[in-house]
């Protein structure tokens, strides 16, 4: 029988709540709970003050406002966005880390102060404030969108006590409690139905907002929303054990494995800026011993202008601002990364490896054929099979139940065991019984005459007491998206592959009808791994999908291990770099297409701090940029990258 996939997390970083790690500097730190007036407030006191200052510098001539008279009232618009500044320039130096972008802003509106520049020392540190609300609010929301698209669970609920209702806590359900249901209200926990019939929707967790019909006994979750009549759900899993509580930790969570880039700004910032302040320096003091008329006012501007130039702000930011972005998006389409470092690694997957059941198919099995040879009585056989397929969780189960009816456990069945991409095997009275593929029956020199490679239904063939006992035919529909998946993986040059355990004409039958590159069937785990293992000796990068079960040892080898089902198996939601939560095979492009725009958009942000950061730096260095170019430069880039960061969460990917 075919095995399926199971995924394993790579690269693990240690979770940090700092988006840049680099600089010490959190910009989402300050926006707590406060509105936006509170937070612009420091701002448009200096703001205002500054004004003043400035008209009546230039245009309200009176002669009060010189002297010490002068550097006060600059001083009071300097304090409301510079005090909080130096205080964490202060505190970052406390713990160790010198040279922040604190201390790059610190020292140079306090060098405009000392060579007299009031109102530009002002300017500056009163629009790097106004950027860092900006990037502080957006931050947040990248932060909040996240966890609201997820975390949607009612406080309360209504449980049914005793034949009344009763509203209690939601963390205070148990497990067992009978839950009451109205149309237009979200499940608080997971559960199993207990009314016949019940409509949900469910975009909270798939991204889908199509209602999904559940019928009694039927699993439901935490975040469906009940759409029409009353339903009753039985509580089976505590509140905090949820699959919704599972899904929002893991989204949470996704920002502590940074991508290749993030971490590589976070390296070159530890270098980069301490090697800023020494050029500054440099460019203060050195010009003294190769310019004649060597002015140290001017050079000491220039110098100033230099470091307010270099803060590195646009790239701290705006980098983790555009991976928040993309896994927020893919969190909206109902994918789930497990860290950015998969945004950046799915973007080059050049091949797509793919399971067939589950993943292409929709792995509801129906039996077409049921074929016993004469010699044996065929519902004694179908009732073994029945009761030994129980013991297994593979769809093929779910389809021989389902034709053969209720299961009588009263059968002695003995020494059960599961042999990996071949079958079952048990005892029964003293006698062998096998259920599995062909090469089971290979396996254990089980003679057949029926001429398997030409059925393209999926075969199960039994053995009982030593003897070829028959065969159970079964089919398994293709998704109705399989196809336009295969086709938009060729448009973005991906070549798709399809490895699976059941039988070669099945595999070769499904892949043709989907387009795929190349399919292989029959397949043991160890094949699998053999044949990713070709793939990879080119060079060339594998994403792996299947449907969260087996598999391993594959995913162990593929650069992203993408797992279908994420309603379906806990094992899924734990384990894989992506998870698809609805099922559809559509969404393996759509996820390769966000980590590529997510891409993209970074090292636009990248190329655009560098190049006008370098433009602005060398009229800086040669006395033709003020400190209005160089506010341009820090603040004007960063909300440049931010805005441009933050496109990625109204981008459509369908």
């Amino acid at each position: 029988m075919e095995e399926c996939c199971s995924t394993k997390p790579k690269n693990k970083e240690p979770h940090t709540h700092n988006h840049s790690e680099g600089d010490g500097h959190d910009h989402s730190h300050d926006t707590g709970d406060k509105t936006p007036f509170q937070m612009f407030l420091p701002a448009i006191i200096s703001f205002v003050l500054l004004l003043i200052g400035i008209a009546l510098d230039n245009y309200i001539k009176t002669e009060w406002f010189t002297g010490w008279v002068r550097l006060v009232w600059y001083l009071a618009a300097y304090i409301p966005v510079g005090f909080p500044v130096l205080k964490e320039a202060y505190e970052s130096i406390i713990k160790g880390d010198v040279f922040s972008e604190f201390f790059l802003m610190g020292i140079a509106t306090v060098g405009a102060f000392a060579i007299g520049e009031y109102p530009e020392g002002v300017a500056v540190m009163l629009f790097y404030s106004v950027g860092e609300v900006f990037q502080g609010m957006a931050v947040s929301r990248a932060k909040g969108n996240i966890k609201a698209l997820l975390d949607q669970r009612p406080d309360e609920v209504t449980i049914i006590e005793a034949g009344q209702p009763r509203t209690i806590k939601a963390r205070e359900t148990k497990i067992g409690n009978i839950i009451q249901l109205k149309p237009g209200e979200k499940l608080a926990l997971d559960g199993e139905l207990m009314t016949e019939s019940a409509s949900f929707n469910t975009a909270a967790l798939t991204g889908e907002s199509k209602p999904d019909t559940k019928t009694k006994g039927e699993a439901v979750l935490a975040g469906m929303i009940n759409m029409n009549s009353i339903a009753l759900v039985k509580v089976n899993t505590a509140y905090e054990d949820s699959k919704l509580s599972k899904i929002l930790e893991l989204v949470q969570n996704a920002t502590a494995q940074k991508a290749p880039t993030e971490l590589f700004i976070r390296k070159f910032a530890k270098v980069y800026t301490p090697i800023v302040v020494f050029l500054a320096i440099g460019i203060c003091l050195l010009p003294y011993f190769f310019v004649n008329d060597y002015q140290f006012r001017d050079w000491l501007y220039r110098a100033l202008i230099f470091l307010v130039i270099s803060c590195p702000c646009a790239l701290v930011i705006s980098i983790p601002l555009g991976y928040f972005g993309g896994i927020g998006a893919a969190s909206r389409n109902g994918i789930l990364f497990k860290g950015s470092n998969f945004l950046d690694s799915i973007a080059e997957i050049q091949n797509v490896v793919m399971d067939k059941t589950g993943t292409m198919t929709e792995g509801v099995f129906k039996v077409q054929e049921v074929s016993i040879q004469p010699e044996f009585n065929k519902e004694e056989i179908l009732k073994l099979v029945n009761v030994l397929e129980s013991k297994s969780t593979h769809p093929v189960a779910t389809a021989i139940h389902n034709y053969a009816g209720e299961i009588d456990h009263s059968l002695p069945l003995e020494n059960v065991e599961e042999i990996a991409g071949h079958g079952l095997k048990a005892s029964v009275n003293g006698k062998e019984l096998l259920v599995g593929n062909f090469k089971l029956m290979d396996k254990f020199n089980i003679s057949y005459d029926t001429n398997h490679a030409n059925i393209v239904y999926t075969l199960i063939a039994i053995a009982y007491d030593k003897k070829f006992a028959g065969y159970i035919t079964i089919a398994d529909s293709i998704k109705s998206d399989a196809k336009e998946t295969v086709d938009n993986l060729h448009r973005m040059g991906v070549k798709a592959t399809m490895l699976s355990g059941d039988k070669s004409t099945v595999v070769k039958y499904v892949a043709d009808q989907l387009g795929i590159d190349s399919a292989f069937g029959d397949l043991l785990p160890e094949d699998k791994v053999n044949k990713v293992k070709e793939i990879k000796a080119k060079n060339q990068t594998v994403a792996f999908v299947g449907d969260g079960v087996n598999d391993a040892p594959v995913v162990a080898l593929s650069d992203v291990g993408i797992a279908m089902g994420g309603l379906g198996s806990d094992a899924t939601i734990e384990t894989a770099d992506v998870v698809i939560q609805d099922d559809k095979p559509s969404k393996i492009p759509m996820a390769i297409n966000i980590g590529k725009q997510t891409k993209k958009i970074v090292w636009q942000n990248i190329v655009l701090a560098f190049a006008v950061k370098a433009v602005v730096l060398a009229l800086g260095a040669g006395g033709l940029a003020t400190m209005w170019e160089a506010v341009f430069a820090d603040v004007g880039v960063a909300m440049l990258a931010i805005l441009n960061a933050v496109r990625i969460q109204r981008m459509k990917f369908n």
